[in-house]
């Protein structure tokens, strides 16, 4: 997600767990959103629907998104 919003991986995330945290908040656009689903389209396969998108507000929705997706199309990550 970080390659996504154009930082660096090596940047730390803030302390402690930040999935439930508001993408907003930490600094991921709309945009930001787009990238990381299209890598999962390039990668997987497998397309995430805009209404799941427009829903995602946190890191753990993206998750939970991108895993229903996956198990609806078969796919399983290779990493």
């Amino acid at each position: 997600m970080r390659e996504c919003a154009g930082e660096d991986e090596a940047v730390a995330a803030e302390g402690g767990d930040v999935g439930d945290v508001e993408l907003e908040y930490l600094g991921y656009d709309s945009l930001a959103l787009m990238e990381a689903a299209s890598r999962v389209k390039r990668e997987f396969g497998a397309e995430l629907p805009d209404d799941a998108l427009a829903e995602i507000r946190t890191l753990n929705q993206f998750v939970t998104a991108v895993n229903e997706t996956l198990a609806s199309a078969g796919t399983r990550p290779s990493h």
